[in-house]
């Protein structure tokens, strides 16, 4: 997916819709459902996270940026995101009512220097040796970080010590995203 690319309002709809779908057959142990063949715009290849929040706060959230079509990576990241976050037990079926899913669609990572970051543009990669941490571009807008304090909050993500994408061996990577919240 091309990263000026979006998907539209009704895509949006659907791909929300499908991980709402997929995490609650999945609790039920329900068959999950048929993907939708018939809107091209879910075949678009793109990167995605599905985030899932209870209340507001975080109850899980798992991505790929690798490219795949988008009604298949939003009903693998949404099972991942409700089953495989390690910072959660699973998804439960008493949870399912309170529970908002909200997408991000990826464009491809780019290289970028910490000055040139912008809050609530740029998600932002980080590398530094076996060590990496992604966080998406409307975090720090989230939690009213301006861009140092998002760069440190990013190394921490990655196991790092804040300040660390200053060393020259460290690799910072941007990248924009559609991010889609469920009505």
């Amino acid at each position: 997916m091309n990263p000026s690319q979006h998907v539209s309002e009704e895509a949006a709809r659907k791909l929300v819709r499908l991980a709402r779908d997929t995490v609650t057959a999945l609790v039920t142990r329900r068959p999950p459902p048929e993907p939708d063949t018939s809107d091209p715009e879910l075949a678009l290849p793109a990167g995605a996270f599905v985030t899932i929040k209870m209340k507001g706060r975080l109850r899980g959230c798992i991505g790929n940026f690798e490219p795949a079509p988008l009604r298949e990576i939003i009903a693998d990241m949404a099972r991942a995101a409700a089953f495989e976050d390690p910072r959660f037990p699973p998804v439960t079926e008493a949870e399912l009512p309170r529970l908002r899913f909200d997408l991000s669609i990826l464009g491809p990572r780019f290289p970028i220097t910490p000055d040139e970051v912008v809050v609530g543009v740029h998600g932002l990669y980080i590398t530094l040796g076996r060590r990496r941490g992604v966080l998406l571009p409307q975090v720090p807008v989230e939690w009213g970080w301006d861009r140092l304090t998002y760069l440190d909050e990013l190394c921490l993500k990655a196991g790092i010590p804040e300040g660390s994408w200053k060393l020259p061996e460290c690799r910072l990577e941007a990248f924009t995203a559609q991010v889609i919240e469920e009505a």
